[in-house]
């Protein structure tokens, strides 16, 4: 990975999840902020729904097979944690690599430019008919 660092202490993880900014899909769920260094910072994380540690370690593969062909795409300077969903070992890393580069990335730059990735549409309820 040319531009991005791993992430290993829990406290850049616990940045991440408490004041980055998240969007989710039905493979990942991707949590972002902005580091202000030259570089980003991965995270991957895989709990237990994912299934054994077979499929928990080929999850994590798939992660960064997708993020090393997408890199160069993604702006420079955030810490980046991607947890894995259950199911996601049995998708392809071309599928996942087509997602983050379809969507991914472009939710990624509007992070990094400090808009709301994915911003509620319509969350007022319709009111009832007495």
């Amino acid at each position: 990975m040319m531009y991005t660092q791993i992430m290993k202490q829990n406290k850049e993880f616990q940045l991440c999840y408490n004041k980055g900014r998240s969007f989710v899909s039905k493979f990942v769920i991707v949590y972002a902020r902005p580091n202000k260094l030259s570089c980003n910072r991965l995270g991957i994380t895989t709990g237990k729904k994912v299934g054994n540690a077979v499929c928990r370690s080929r999850a994590r593969r798939l992660i960064r097979q997708a993020w090393r062909e997408n890199e160069l795409a993604a702006p420079i300077g955030l810490d980046i944690v991607i947890v894995a969903r259950a199911g996601l070992a049995d998708y392809s890393a071309t599928e996942l690599s087509w997602y983050f580069r379809k969507y991914g990335m472009p939710l990624l730059q509007r992070i990094y430019a400090g808009e709301d990735p994915m911003p509620r549409q319509g969350t007022a309820r319709p009111k009832k008919k007495s």
